[in-house]
């Protein structure tokens, strides 16, 4: 991994901005609310009133990163516009060439706020919204990311990237054992992993989708961008939002999606939740951060924890439809009509038996092998009621436990590059020119998705 270029200040950025847009008059500048690591990002105004974002890589891998990510925005923008996208995305307006290579971008700032996580609710709304709008990136063909130059996965090479990142992640011994064969076990379940590769965002959380109302207008930051497991951009819903929303959300995502159902999705999202947590502990460990490191080693030991018991991950609890009971031929039933009632339902079923053999038995023996008749059916799966109908025992996939964790501020505000840029409606703040600090790096070319960085529990 490159080493980074020294931070941009806000007013270097601004001057970016005048040769990327010959004639732009730039009058403020405004920072990000959560500056990103691996781009110098800034907000400015120019005399019209109009806004931009201004956005400069700062490392080689940063840059290339930007290129591919230039590429597919061209080809988004287009979907969007023929209504094949439900969501704008940023449209690059102009670039300025960097003294130490690369290129600088600019893009009008998109309208429209971060995504209030907590007010995603049961039935349509916003909840909906968001299904829809993830649904309809997943709907576009795989050649608009491949054309652009990102990555490219099928099912079974996304499933054995998953599984080497699980076996560098245990190569630090701080994987509990139990965790890792629950990994391990999942990754090896080829049938989890029968899905079509799909584009998916790769970096999705609250930050990067903007809102208006109850309407996704946009979505941001498309480096991490690739062909892959649909499910990832599914997994930071599971982990973060309201239980109660969840149904709407994968509702909607079914209903606008053309694939016939992927029962194993909600599954696999499951574990890249789950895997965030061994990424995040990969990123403390390719950075040399000690801080990151044991934070990600008490979220996997308070994970193994939570996960301690409960079924593998994409198990299905077999469904058994209800079976009419038999009536009682015994004893108690010897007098009176409960003694009546019995005979008659032996005798129907001594006439039926009997007509199938093409033989009638005496009446005692008719009894007997109606009751027998009866016994067998239910031994071997059938009701012997309803004309043999079989017992089923459903593969159908059921929702999994929801897991226990959450992207927090410290750890969103540390991974944005340009989500907090959305213009707030009736946001009365002034531009400025802020002192600018830098975080700690996000990612680089090990290619860590920010979006799996390990959320914290509430």
């Amino acid at each position: 991994m490159s080493e980074p270029n020294a931070s941009r200040s806000p007013l270097a950025l601004a001057a970016l901005a005048t040769v990327a847009l010959p004639g732009l008059d730039v009058v403020a500048t405004r920072p990000p609310r959560t500056p990103g690591a691996d781009f110098d990002v800034v907000g400015v105004m120019d005399a019209t009133g109009s806004r931009w974002i201004v956005r400069s890589p700062r490392d080689s891998a940063a840059g290339a990163a930007l290129e591919g990510e230039v590429a597919l925005l061209e080809a988004l923008g287009r979907a969007a516009d023929d209504d094949l996208l439900t969501f704008d995305v940023p449209r690059p307006a102009g670039f300025a060439p960097l003294p130490e290579g690369g290129r600088a971008m600019v893009y009008p700032e998109l309208r429209g706020k971060p995504l209030p996580i907590e007010r995603l609710a049961a039935g349509p709304g916003l909840a909906a919204q968001v299904g829809r709008a993830i649904a309809s990136l997943h709907e576009l063909p795989s050649t608009v990311v491949a054309d652009a130059g990102l990555p490219t996965y099928d099912a079974d090479a996304y499933r054995r990237r998953r599984l080497a990142e699980v076996d560098e992640a245990a190569a630090t011994g701080h994987i509990p054992p139990g965790l890792l064969r629950r990994w391990e076990h999942a990754l090896e379940d080829v049938t989890l992993w029968r899905f079509r590769a799909t584009p998916v965002h790769g970096d999705l959380a609250a930050e990067h989708v903007l809102v208006v109302d109850d309407d996704v207008v946009g979505i941001l930051d498309w480096s991490d961008a690739r062909v892959a497991d649909p499910a990832d951009d599914l997994a930071w819903l599971l982990a973060a939002a309201p239980e109660e929303s969840l149904d709407a959300i994968l509702e909607a995502y079914a209903l606008a999606r053309t694939e016939r159902a992927d029962e194993q999705l909600t599954a696999r999202a499951l574990l890249a939740s789950e895997l965030a947590v061994a990424r995040w502990l990969m990123h403390g460990v390719r950075h040399r951060d000690g801080a990151i490191i044991d934070d990600a080693v008490q979220m996997l030991l308070e994970l193994d924890e939570e996960v301690t018991g409960q079924p593998p991950i994409g198990y299905s609890e077999p469904v058994i439809p209800d079976v009419a009971p038999l009536p009682e031929v015994g004893e108690d039933a010897a007098d009176g009509e409960d003694a009546g009632d019995a005979e008659d339902w032996a005798d129907e079923e001594h006439t039926v038996a009997s007509d199938e053999r093409g033989e009638a038995g005496d009446e005692d023996l008719g009894d007997h092998e109606a009751v027998a008749d009866h016994e067998d059916a239910a031994d071997d799966g059938t009701t012997g009621i309803d004309d043999g109908e079989e017992v089923e025992h459903s593969r159908s996939a059921v929702a999994p436990s929801r897991p226990l964790w959450r992207r927090t501020s410290e750890l969103a505000g540390d991974d944005s590059d340009t989500a907090e840029h959305a213009v707030v409606e009736d946001d009365e703040e002034e531009f400025i020119v802020p002192d600018y600090e830098r975080t700690q790096p996000r990612r680089g070319f090990d290619d860590t998705p920010t979006t799996e960085f390990p959320p914290h529990r509430t």
